[in-house]
């Protein structure tokens, strides 16, 4: 027994020695090249040390997201709003303890107008369904006030979408299939599907990149895709178009979107047929003529005189040319890539732009006949509650549903190294998600997610959601004070929507009390 301890203990003495003469070596190896070498400063300055400086600063994102960051510190979501997610998604009582961690005085704060006499609370309260695209052959009925966002197969992973598509349906809601074209994976759950013609045309391109009605005949005879959708501007990247990244161009995307395996899918950053209001509308009008279904537009605001243009231009041609409905990106939206300045800088954020496009249409009499869903970091209840006072139709949300899916925010969507699967085409990561057990995770957040906005609009002494109005919400100042929400943002003159069916004791005068 003496013996075979005395062996274990020579051989990891040799081991031991031999790791550290390698570590030695590998050192040394290292300071020379270091010390040689003239791309980096750091490490030529301090050769072996300076290279600690990379290692802890790609660390820094892991230590601030677990050990630094307070709870409503994080950007672009913070752990408060994550654990809401990963609560609402996996069923969990969200209630929470003591009192509010979020700073109520910051400007631009919504705070939400509640009613002496508020709604009773009802077990199965049911939401009307909305129709979008009465002109068109085949009008949608809309079921769920909230819904998934676009996001493309490519961008997302096979598992991830097949999530998705599974939870969608037990959500009753729909799911947008990005510009990625649709997938075999999308039409796994046989949810209903918003399909989106991205700048490139994936999907339903001719071989000169241009848009082919055979391939949209070919997209509309899916049962499951309900609306189509032209995407003109995303909010994360306004003037740009897709970017998926040559490592996850795999031969069955390739295959989907029609390019070549292992190049990177870069779109253009515009519909080259699109030049004015007129063409816009025109393609508008041709794709519902070939599929027979409702057709919007998605973009985000920078200016609004082209929007009044449009307006304008509907009117002339008749209400049946205008887009069947509107989604409205925030500047602060999300993607799988984008260029630092665009992502940062261009393009209006989702609290103006949303009360102002509504009030356009308002003013042109068109808010009825054109939809508008509102998209841009809408994953709490709070944040959706928002956009219904604000005048928006639908909320839609990516990022809410890639929480749900187990989204860690690990901020390397672009990087096909995404820990979770979400964004990634490498099977090992891809292994950890597994698409039924997130699906439901999917379908339990979208659920709670439109009970609790219920619930608000209950306190409000509205019945259901989409009566909640802006005297509903007041805005935090500078001053830390509030106004209500409809005089910073007034309606147009003789266009302020009707009270809905409510009790008397929510009206205006008494509400703003």
């Amino acid at each position: 027994m003496f013996d075979i301890v005395s062996e274990a203990i020579s051989l990891l003495s040799t081991l031991f020695v031999f790791i550290l003469g390698v570590t030695v070596l590998w050192a040394v190896r290292a300071f020379f090249i270091d010390i040689l070498q003239t791309k980096d400063a750091v490490r030529r300055n301090y050769p072996l040390v300076g290279r600690f400086r990379h290692l802890f600063s790609s660390l820094g994102e892991f230590f601030r997201q677990y050990f630094f960051a307070m709870d409503r510190e994080e950007m672009p979501f913070n752990r408060a709003e994550r654990e809401w997610v990963e609560r609402a998604a996996k069923g969990h009582k969200n209630t929470v303890a003591f009192g509010s961690t979020k700073t109520l005085l910051s400007t631009g704060t919504p705070i939400f107008v509640n009613c002496p006499y508020p709604y009773m609370e009802e077990e199965d309260i049911v939401i009307p369904s909305m129709t979008i695209g009465p002109h068109a052959h085949e009008p949608y009925e809309a079921q769920s006030i909230i819904n998934i966002s676009g996001m493309s197969y490519g961008a997302l992973s096979r598992p991830a979408v097949k999530a998705l598509s599974k939870g969608a349906f037990r959500a009753n809601c729909w799911l947008n299939t990005g510009e990625g074209g649709v997938s075999p994976h999308h039409l796994s759950g046989n949810c209903d599907l918003v399909f989106q013609i991205g700048t490139a045309k994936y999907g339903v391109r001719n071989k000169e990149g241009g848009l082919s009605d055979e391939k949209l005949r070919e997209v509309a005879a899916m049962p499951q895709v309900k609306m189509f959708e032209i995407k003109l501007a995303q909010g994360a990247k306004p003037g740009k178009g897709g970017i998926l990244p040559a490592a996850k161009v795999n031969e069955e995307i390739a295959k989907i979107r029609g390019i070549e395996v292992g190049q990177a899918s870069i779109s253009p950053n515009r519909h080259p047929e699109i030049n004015s209001a007129d063409e816009l509308l025109d393609m508008i009008d041709h794709i519902r003529d070939v599929t027979g279904k409702p057709v919007g537009f998605k973009t985000v605001m920078g200016g609004f005189g082209w929007f009044e243009t449009l307006c304008e231009r509907i009117k002339e041609r008749g209400i049946e040319s205008a887009p069947d409905f509107i989604t409205i990106d925030s500047g602060d939206g999300g993607t799988g890539a984008a260029p630092m300045p665009l992502i940062d800088n261009v393009g209006l954020l989702i609290r103006e732009s949303l009360p102002l496009t509504v009030n356009i249409l308002a003013k042109h009499a068109l808010r009825d006949r054109i939809k508008v869903i509102a998209s841009g970091k809408f994953i709490t209840p709070a944040d959706a509650a928002w956009g219904l006072c604000a005048g928006a139709d639908f909320i839609v949300t990516a990022r809410g549903a890639m929480f749900a899916l187990g989204c860690i925010q690990a901020m390397k969507c672009n990087k096909n190294t995404c820990p979770t699967g979400i964004t990634t085409h490498d099977p090992r990561f891809q292994r950890g998600l597994v698409p039924k057990e997130k699906a439901q995770r999917v379908a339990s957040y979208i659920k709670n997610l439109v009970h609790e906005v219920d619930v608000i609009a209950n306190s409000c002494g509205v019945l259901e959601p989409r009566g909640l109005r802006r005297y509903h919400v007041r805005m935090v100042q500078n001053d830390g004070k509030t106004i209500p929400f409809d005089e910073l943002y007034p309606w147009p003159e003789g266009t302020a929507p009707g009270k809905a069916d409510y009790s008397g004791a929510t009206l205006k005068s008494e509400a703003a009390e």
